[in-house]
């Protein structure tokens, strides 16, 4: 098993089974961002944004939402994982094993748990990894199974986005 530093993509051809990426950023979930989301998403459940409320629960406080904690995470491996993909495929097996709270930083890693050519597109390839967030104390607050079509280093698709300046190239 490798264990990989943070970079910017990868490609099929750079997915190696058995391989773990500690995905290098960090996210602190604030009051705003569990409110916000909570009400943007129409959960009604009160456990997410009334305190006087979430008293009452067995955890005694307000427990973030856990469609924002899961995107956080789902987020956090894009680094590694899909930045290159064309689309996701599905996940599996989710599972919310620590609540997560207000103030609470969350951080991803994810193993790459098998890899194949696409059948129907020869410039991609499917990764199927499994993902699992962590808390800051290092407890494990989710995981699942992820299956992602990523593009193959030589595809086209993913290159040559970038516009041209209409005044020219930058000068000094």
């Amino acid at each position: 098993m490798t264990v990989h530093e943070a970079r910017i993509g990868r490609h099929y051809e750079d997915f190696v089974v058995g391989d773990v990426y500690q995905h290098p950023l960090g996210r602190t979930i604030s009051e705003a961002d569990n409110t916000w989301f909570t009400l943007l998403t129409m959960n009604t459940n009160q456990n997410h944004f009334n305190a006087h409320f979430a008293e009452r629960s067995p955890v005694g406080r307000i427990i973030v939402n856990s469609g924002l904690s899961v995107a956080i995470v789902l987020g956090l491996s894009v680094i590694d994982v899909s930045q290159t993909a064309m689309m996701n495929l599905g996940w599996d097996e989710i599972r919310l094993t620590h609540p997560v709270f207000v103030g609470d930083t969350l951080y991803a890693e994810s193993m790459v748990l098998g890899k194949r050519e696409s059948r129907s597109r020869p410039y991609a390839g499917i990764v199927e990894c499994r993902t699992r967030g962590l808390n800051q104390d290092g407890a494990e607050v989710m995981s699942w199974r992820r299956a992602v079509m990523v593009y193959k280093r030589d595809a086209p698709h993913d290159k040559g986005y970038f516009p041209e300046a209409a005044t020219g190239p930058m000068e000094a």
